[in-house]
């Protein structure tokens, strides 16, 4: 599907006065302004992350409740029960609130609980509860889950254990009866930054207990691993306290990793340095496929481990339950477009809605996220869940999926989740009543443009620009993620060289002109671009710069994410 060119805005005057302010190409001043960077200190916090950079964890609402009732389960030799979500977010928080409470109170004192998802889906469960009332536990902290959970909250309120409760999703106008409630987003929260992910904030709880007790620094950044691992993969954004968190956790994971994660890097042999895009798909879809096809504990239990073999272990089961997630991914996804593309009518309609009652409840989201690489539309996969229907939805930028199935929620039993990603289950019968229904919704609400992939590029750049140098400042930008993606330049009008190649049927390897310099460039599964490239038109492209290395030497390569026929005259 082509996509539609956006370029990021940057006021001209402040691109000048930071190139002339910190003596860098206008290039990477127009990449800085893009960025909301527009001077000096600014320039300084973004080029040099430190410590210095984190904020004060007593600023967040009820932390001095959260550490005085955690510091009174201590003194008075409490059960305190770490309760965290399925997925990287929730087991690396509870990894990290487990090791910290075991080192400042009896270990034996300490448990930790995972739901399991198909059994009890996401967030606190009834069964977790349970759990905690039969085992006489005092005190649960819930980590990366809990904000929603009013019910149950009080639930385990009158059975005499109390909550503390350490979230990052937006909380609903009514909050959980808990001790503390741990979330810079509630109303009334004066945090700076927002936009921690769960084990973000779990992590400045440990901080905040560690300087209650005058313990050293060490005692918490040794978890650090962990954040970085859970920011990379919760697609939170690379901004402020994140990107402070996230270089500094990268560092530890390339100099002294965790046991788990040195394991997992190990057995999937990911390359040296590690970097956020080999967390996100290398580390992160090895532990996510933990909960996804089996159980999640088994996470946790690598992420804890106090020894490298015992790690191993775990990570080996981790390994074996990813590649049944591949094969289950792939299998799906192929059998859903399968479906699309034979039915004219699932072709034309404004989203998708697909049920087939035996595809892995596991994995039904990441076949909605691959379904729309292809049919760029709200989608939504379900699957039979025991007596019901469950599924997964994903949507495009700019439409709000939350909103429409708050719409068509007379044919759901429950539903749940924001903007872009929800969860729900239905009555077997109602399905085709539902799928009705959301397309009428989205045909009505949905702009034209959404329906359109967008690609945002950084800068419009010549090859004369093209260097070493920019390279080397680009790759000080780092780590990327969202709101600091790896900077998108576009070439205009360039010339292919006759000298261009399709290989193995699916990628093209490139060499282009603009002037008289030639750059190649390699364009991954971009194949359907090869009658374009071989027509003889002037290219446009958008692509990040990469280096090619063959036999000892390096040279700049364009990493090329679209193709264009050439809009210049």
């Amino acid at each position: 599907m082509e996509k539609k060119w956006k370029l990021k805005y940057a006021d001209e005057t402040k691109v000048i006065a930071l190139a002339e302010l910190l003596k860098v190409h206008p290039l990477i001043s127009r990449i800085l302004v893009g960025r909301g960077i527009e001077n000096y200190e600014d320039a300084k916090s973004f080029f040099r992350p430190d410590l210095s950079q984190l904020h004060d964890p007593l600023t967040m609402k009820d932390m001095d409740l959260a550490v005085k009732r955690i510091l009174t389960a201590i003194r008075q030799n409490e059960k305190i029960l770490v309760f965290g979500d399925y997925d990287v977010d929730g087991t690396s928080s509870v990894a990290l609130m487990y090791q910290l409470l075991c080192k400042i109170h009896d270990p034996s004192q300490i448990h930790f609980y995972i739901p399991h998802r198909h059994r009890e889906g996401y967030g606190v469960s009834k069964a977790g509860i349970d759990f905690a009332i039969e085992n006489k536990f005092d005190l649960i902290i819930s980590v990366d889950c809990g904000i929603k959970s009013i019910h149950l909250v009080e639930f385990a309120k009158n059975a005499g254990i109390d909550f503390i409760i350490c979230d990052h999703h937006l909380p609903d106008k009514i909050l959980p009866s808990a001790v503390a409630i741990l979330n810079p987003k509630q109303p009334g929260c004066g945090y700076p930054y927002k936009e921690l992910c769960g084990c973000g904030v779990a992590f400045k709880l440990i901080t905040a207990l560690c300087q209650a007790l005058s313990l050293p620094d060490e005692t918490f950044l040794i978890y650090l691993d962990l954040v970085a691992i859970a920011i990379a993969a919760d697609i939170v954004p690379m901004t402020g306290e994140n990107r402070v968190l996230c270089f500094l956790g990268l560092k530890k994971i390339n100099e002294n990793p965790n046991h788990g994660i040195r394991a997992l890097m190990n057995l999937s042999g990911l390359p040296t340095p590690a970097s956020i895009t080999s967390l996100v798909f290398t580390i992160a879809p090895r532990v996510n496929a933990a909960g996804r096809m089996d159980d999640a504990r088994k996470a946790v239990l690598m992420f804890v481990s106090d020894n490298y073999e015992e790690a191993l272990g775990y990570a080996r089961l981790l390994h074996a339950d990813n590649t049944d997630r591949r094969e289950a991914d792939s299998r799906i996804t192929e059998e859903a477009l399968a479906l699309i593309d034979g039915d004219e009518i699932l072709r034309n309609r404004k989203s998708t809605v697909l049920y087939n009652p035996y595809w892995h409840k596991g994995v039904v989201g990441i076949v909605a996220s691959r379904l729309i690489e292809k049919y760029y539309r709200p989608t939504i996969v379900l699957t039979r869940s025991g007596e019901f229907i469950s599924g997964s939805a994903r949507s495009v930028p700019g439409f709000n999926l939350y909103e429409s199935l708050h719409a068509c929620r007379e044919w759901l039993l429950g539903y749940g989740g924001h903007f872009a990603a929800a969860g729900m289950t239905l009555a077997p019968e109602n399905i085709n009543d539902f799928s009705s229904k959301f397309e009428a919704v989205v045909s009505e609400t949905i702009s034209p443009e959404s329906l359109i992939p967008e690609l945002t590029a950084d800068a419009i750049a010549h090859f004369r620009e093209l260097d070493f140098q920019l390279l080397r400042i680009i790759g000080q930008m780092e780590p990327f993620g969202p709101e600091n993606g790896k900077p998108v330049f576009i070439s205009l009008g360039l010339a292919e060289t006759g000298y261009s190649k399709l290989l193995k049927e699916k990628h093209l390897r490139l060499f282009l002109r603009q002037d008289d310099l030639i750059f190649s460039g390699i364009a991954f599964n971009m194949a359907g671009k090869w009658p374009l490239v071989q027509s003889g038109q002037p290219l446009d492209i958008a692509y990040t710069l990469d280096v090619n290395e063959w036999n000892g030497e390096k040279k700049l390569q364009l990493k090329i994410v679209d193709i264009k026929e050439s809009v210049r005259v």
